[in-house]
């Protein structure tokens, strides 16, 4: 065969190629959704927290313009006309601290960073009159601590910092009918950047996290004992990744960091099982990320949204066990967003920081079609 003819054979096997594989991204984004622009928020913000209330709006709370410059202000995300206004301030300027929605409508609002160590400080937001209201501190001090709403109301914070590189092993109960905190048993491990995912049962997972080393380690908290108790460990460790329950029970782990950093960016997953106590790796995510969302957004299709250090956005497919990445992008691959499920169930993505110091004021919407 000649030169020509084999190039010309190489050049047709390169274009379907090419073809192929636009065509199966195109696919892969049509059922993945799509992620536009929205209104900014009032203030640019990362490290802040996303909640939504019963009347369908969310509450922004806190977070920080840069290193050091934390907000105790917050501000209210509307659906109905897609705008942000302010609301009440609370007591103290915090980033990486804990948003629960109560039984009550109100929001508890707990721990975080307030300069260089981790607050005990706690307040209650109360949407009907729009302000902040302190209440009991929490037991220790905990900067980036995880909170899980339990079953019965109450809810389970666990780990932090107390200062930087201070990593916690304690826990507390707060208990929604005395606003008071109370201690529980001790996490076998100390951690911060954890995860913490409320399993069908009641019980608790927790995974990951760093202290002085990124820890592959897992652990159930049961709510019946006030007891920890250690379960299998990841395959890969990592610190700042996220977590999202599965229809099924099971619960993906994805991204995160390794002990590089910066530098450690992990695209891997895995599932865990409630019935074998076992981790097992899955298909990698497209984009390598980390200081995600602690939690990843269940949709109504049970699929699981994935957003925040990276500009692409994907969405985890149960039925095929891959990734896919959804259609449109964010500006910068920002760290430490916030994700919001909406009544509507789209998903309210706002805030974060890049590779500097400076956070955005910018917001998404991802939607399903």
């Amino acid at each position: 065969m000649s030169h020509s003819r084999l190039l010309f054979v190489a050049l047709v096997t390169l274009s379907l190629a090419a073809v192929a594989a636009a065509f199966r991204t195109v696919s892969a984004t049509a059922s993945a959704g799509s992620v536009t622009p929205a209104a900014p928020m009032l203030a640019p913000r990362s490290g802040h927290t996303a909640t939504l209330l019963p009347d369908g709006k969310v509450l922004i709370a806190g977070g920080m313009r840069r290193n050091q410059d934390f907000y105790k202000s917050a501000e209210l995300y509307d659906p109905a006309n897609g705008k942000f206004q302010p609301t009440g301030e609370m007591s103290v300027g915090r980033v990486g601290h804990i948003a629960v929605p109560l039984s009550s409508g109100k929001v508890l609002i707990a721990g975080g960073w307030i300069g260089q160590g981790g607050t005990d400080s706690a307040e209650l937001y109360d949407p009907s009159t729009g302000k902040f209201t302190v209440i009991a501190r929490l037991t220790a001090r905990r900067g980036r601590p995880s909170a899980t709403l339990l079953a019965d109301g109450d809810v389970l914070i666990a780990g932090g910092e107390e200062r930087d590189n201070e990593s916690l092993a304690s826990a507390e109960i707060f208990h929604v009918k005395t606003l008071s905190f109370q201690p529980v048993g001790s996490m076998h491990h100390a951690r911060v950047s954890h995860t913490a995912t409320l399993l069908g049962d009641g019980r608790v997972l927790i995974a990951g996290g760093y202290a002085g080393s990124v820890t592959a380690s897992a652990e159930l908290y049961d709510p019946k004992r006030g007891t920890f108790s250690e379960t299998g460990g990841l395959s890969t460790a990592r610190c700042k990744h996220t977590a999202g329950l599965l229809p099924d029970g099971r619960v993906l782990i994805a991204g995160g960091s390794d002990s590089r950093g910066w530098n450690g960016n992990l695209s891997s997953a895995e599932i865990y099982d409630p019935q074998t106590g076992k981790f097992t790796p899955i298909a990698e995510m497209n984009e390598s990320r980390f200081k995600l969302p602690d939690e990843a957004v269940q949709l109504a299709s049970g699929k699981l949204l994935v957003a925040g250090g990276s500009k692409k956005v994907e969405v985890f497919d149960v039925a095929s066990g891959k990734f896919l990445l959804a259609a449109g992008e964010l500006s910068a691959p920002w760290h430490f967003m916030t994700e919001t499920k909406l009544r509507d169930g789209s998903v309210l993505l706002a805030g974060g920081y890049p590779n500097n110091p400076e956070a955005t004021a910018e917001t998404w919407i991802y939607r399903t079609k």
